[in-house]
């Protein structure tokens, strides 16, 4: 039974429990291959390489780009992943090892990251283009280094642990990253080997430009892909669970057992994410079946994700939603009965890059939600040029989400759960398959909106 895993960088800095948990748990001799294991980097090592992903606080890359000294955080850097390094001795890294690896891997960094700043420096060049190969090459680095150490500890273990490095740091042959996966994997038994894989794979494409800080994931989909496991496998540090238990309290709510592809997007549209959309799509066409586990819990199933599961019972599955979302409402009483009034409002999103999660119409109004950080302000100009009156409002969007959820009076039930809450619904929506029910309320209402949901529904 190969299996494809993915662990996430909260999980990989307990690299303790990892082995434990996921490694050795109810295992042993051959049973412990046959595993292709995804990495991210230890939790908060991409946040320093690039800039923290919640707070926006800059790494070396901004040093970078910002045509100042980086020479500094570089060495910073080197310091603070020996520290992890010494945090893993106890486990069994060859220390010396591990820090020769990343002491070489940062040094050939700066020289490539001074060839970059001499080439900005000319002003020859698009600065775009070469700020992303930047990115590329410090966010490479979290991920072999994190890899290169699991594989140690396991090998001084005694299991026998095979690390595939697809960062390409060395090999400057143009393949795009299907073709780097399928030239590294190809000639490992995995029968008698536990393959650990940097979760960046370098390729043409660069896959930071197209997919960002979600590339692990998008790395294990495409592994996943071309060897065609009997199971995909996510491991993170919680369980997909009916409703946030942050907001709800772990006695109210629960994993959810089974789901479906579809659900999962819904999720994501949300913020939610079991899986990167992106990367959730090639499992789903391929038919490759996903499960999310917590790390934490070896002896749960966890949620199995399959293209074909519907709930045998009418119910909603999860609560969800989120506070960083606004609402921007355009009316103009010349709207109505007028072709092509959604269509222009809509190039004006595509002109600025600007995806929207919901939208309602009305004879003379349409109302649109985006994100918080999606907010643009010459969008908003040109669409008050255009139309009588704009109005933007911060909101909160809260939904019911389930593979078999039509059933009568779930509307009703829904509002009045947050009628009898003292909750105003500002909008709500779904489409016709009704696999989500969205609801916009004011954003200081979100955690008790979505407490009183899960009170009346789970």
């Amino acid at each position: 039974m190969l299996t494809v895993e993915k662990i996430g960088g909260t999980s990989m800095t307990a690299l303790g429990d990892v082995i434990k948990n996921i490694i050795l748990f109810e295992r042993s001799g051959n049973q412990l291959y046959n595993r292709i294991f995804v990495v991210s980097a230890f939790s908060g090592v991409t946040n320093l390489l690039l800039e923290n992903k919640k707070t926006k606080a800059p790494g070396v890359y901004h040093r970078l780009a910002t045509y100042k000294d980086f020479h500094k955080p570089l060495k910073e850097l080197i310091v603070k992943l020996k520290q992890l390094n010494k945090n893993y001795e106890g486990l069994g890294l060859n220390l010396a090892q591990a820090d020769a690896f990343i002491e070489q891997r940062l040094k050939d960094a700066q020289t490539y990251l001074e060839n970059i700043a001499n080439i900005l420096a000319s002003g020859y060049v698009n600065k775009a283009d070469v700020l992303l190969a930047a990115r590329e090459i410090l966010a490479s680095i979290g991920e072999s280094h994190s890899a290169f150490v699991f594989a140690n500890i396991l090998q001084n273990m005694g299991i026998n642990a095979t690390f595939v490095d697809l960062s390409g740091f060395h090999d400057h042959r143009s393949l795009t990253i299907d073709q780097r996966i399928r030239k590294d994997l190809q000639h490992i038994d995995f029968a008698g080997t536990i393959t650990i894989v940097t979760g960046y794979a370098k390729g043409t494409e660069g896959i930071m430009r197209e997919f960002d800080r979600g590339y692990s994931e998008v790395t294990f989909s495409k592994i996943a892909v071309e060897v065609k496991p009997q199971e995909a496998i996510i491991h993170k540090e919680y369980h997909l669970c009916t409703a946030d238990p942050q907001l709800v309290g772990v006695e109210n709510c629960f994993p959810v057992g089974n789901t479906n592809y579809d659900v999962a997007d819904q999720l994501a549209d949300v913020g939610m994410e079991a899986i990167h959309p992106k990367a959730s799509k090639p499992l789903e066409i391929n038919d490759i079946d996903l499960r999310i586990k917590n790390t934490f819990q070896p002896e749960h199933p966890g949620t199995l994700i399959t293209r074909e599961y519907i709930c045998d019972k009418k119910r909603v599955e999860v609560i969800t939603g989120t506070e960083q979302v606004m609402m921007i409402d355009i009316y103009d009483p010349s709207m109505v009965g007028n072709v092509g009034t959604d269509f222009h409002i809509m190039q004006l999103f595509y002109k600025y890059g600007v995806s929207y999660t919901f939208k309602a119409t009305s004879a003379n109004s349409i109302s649109i939600v985006i994100w918080d950080k999606d907010f643009n302000k010459k969008l908003i100009q040109e669409l008050e040029d255009d139309y009588e009156k704009v109005t933007v409002e911060k909101m909160a969007m809260v939904c019911l989400i389930g593979s078999n959820m039509d059933q009568p009076g779930l509307l009703a039930k829904s509002a009045t759960a947050l009628a009898q809450n003292g909750i105003n619904i500002k909008s709500c929506g779904f489409a016709l398959r009704k696999v989500n029910i969205q609801f916009l309320v004011a954003r200081e209402d979100f955690a008790e909106a979505i407490k009183a949901l899960n009170k009346a529904m789970i």
